[in-house]
């Protein structure tokens, strides 16, 4: 169930940002129809999934929470069918690329919601944050692959005769695993095992009440403030890569920054939650990401001026650009799932979809807020952005300060 869980989720994550890391190229292949659509630009297919999210993040925790979790993982799947055929073969035209992205984005939160309450419902609680970190893991591989992978199949540098060949292909591509994977979810996806070995039973409150209490708890405040920087930084980077790899005067649009702060993505939402369930401890390793992330993102906002003051060529800041985003995304996108499995344990009886949504709600905000303040009058505040990010790292490290840890043990007592 998980591998199912797992696959289907790389594939959405994938379609997020399949134009992200070559946002030049695609502004040229797609240049006279940006003239016909003055209203959609490349940034909007990323973006698109961020604005639904915010409109269908709690209706997809509602049905969640209120039906069954195997009813709104369908319906995503069933979505991410209908919105990657036509992405795939509508790849030649913007408008039908962006109609495609919108089944997507509306899919994603029927996936990405469903997390802890799918955990609770078959893993113990002391396998649950590796197992949201590894879902989580799922999310970052689907982002790498974008990253990486659509840089290698369509023809992004400027001095080819063939710049942008290869974008429609590249979306035909994507299209055969996101369709499998879903497929093989709806065959195959259980709700929960036929005999629990473990209790998973306890009362829970209805959606509307979940939320309440949730909102009455100081440390379910203070770990939302946590995921609007956060995932909000998180988003913008990941969005915008390109455009930072041109801050930082880089021709090639290889998405080699958003690829390698998910490869350390990948490495922390692994070896990080399995650390925090071994020792049975959530708020410490929070700490331990909130320490190690400011110096992460000062490294990312501050390359160039780092570089300036040493004197590097072009090629060494980009490396130093490289190895800040790396520590970013070890750090921060590994406390995603703890954050994840510290709200469920401390909001019971809130639903753990209702938590989860909650959370990504803020995160989602926050995201569409700094995108849209940065790529303002053509990416003018950009630069002032990534400063003020370091700012609010700081921020976040004062506020994992001040939260208690969760009651794991007397949840789970050994």
């Amino acid at each position: 169930m998980l591998a199912l869980f797992m696959f289907l989720t790389i594939t959405i994550e994938l379609q997020w940002l399949t134009h992200a890391p070559i946002a030049r190229v695609a502004e040229s292949f797609y240049s006279n129809q940006t003239q016909t659509y003055s209203w959609l630009g490349i940034d909007s297919i990323a973006l698109a999934y961020m604005i639904i999210y915010l409109i269908m993040c709690l209706p997809a925790s509602y049905i969640i929470d209120t039906y069954s979790v195997k009813t709104g993982l369908n319906l995503g799947a069933i979505l991410t069918i209908v919105g990657t055929i036509i992405k795939g073969f509508g790849a030649h035209s913007l408008l039908w690329v962006f109609i495609g992205q919108l089944f997507l984005a509306i899919a994603q939160p029927f996936i990405l919601n469903a997390v802890t309450a799918f955990s609770v419902r078959w893993f113990q609680l002391d396998e649950r944050a590796i197992v949201a970190g590894l879902l989580a893991l799922a999310q970052f591989i689907g982002i790498l692959f974008a990253m990486l992978l659509t840089p290698m199949l369509v023809e992004s540098s400027p001095e080819s005769m063939n710049y942008g060949e290869g974008i429609d292909s590249m979306l035909m591509i994507y299209m055969i695993p996101t369709v499998v994977a879903a497929i093989l979810f709806l065959l195959f996806f259980k709700e929960k095992p036929a005999d629990l070995p473990f209790d998973i039973q306890h009362e829970r409150l209805n959606f509307k009440q979940g939320i309440i209490h949730m909102l009455q708890l100081k440390d379910a405040i203070l770990v939302m403030i946590l995921f609007t920087i956060g995932l909000g930084i998180f988003n913008a980077i990941s969005t915008l890569v390109d455009a930072i790899t041109a801050n930082l005067n880089i021709k090639d649009s290889d998405g080699l920054i958003g690829g390698i702060m998910l490869i350390g993505g990948i490495i922390g939402a692994v070896v990080i939650p399995f650390l925090s369930d071994h020792y049975r401890k959530r708020k410490l390793f929070l700490v331990i990401c909130m320490i190690a992330f400011i110096p992460s993102i000062f490294g990312l906002a501050f390359a160039a001026e780092i570089s300036d003051f040493f004197q590097l060529t072009i090629k060494n800041t980009y490396n130093l650009a490289l190895i800040s985003s790396f520590f970013i995304g070890m750090f921060i996108m590994s406390a995603g799932p703890i954050v994840f499995q510290y709200t469920a344990e401390i909001t019971v009886p809130t639903p753990e979809s209702t938590s989860q949504g909650i959370l990504l709600l803020v995160g989602q905000v926050s995201g569409v807020v700094m995108i849209t303040i940065m790529t303002i009058n053509n990416n003018e505040y950009l630069d002032g952005m990534m400063k003020i990010f370091v700012l609010l790292s700081v921020i976040a490290f004062v506020v994992v300060l001040f939260i208690k840890e969760s009651d794991i043990k007397k949840l789970n007592p050994k």
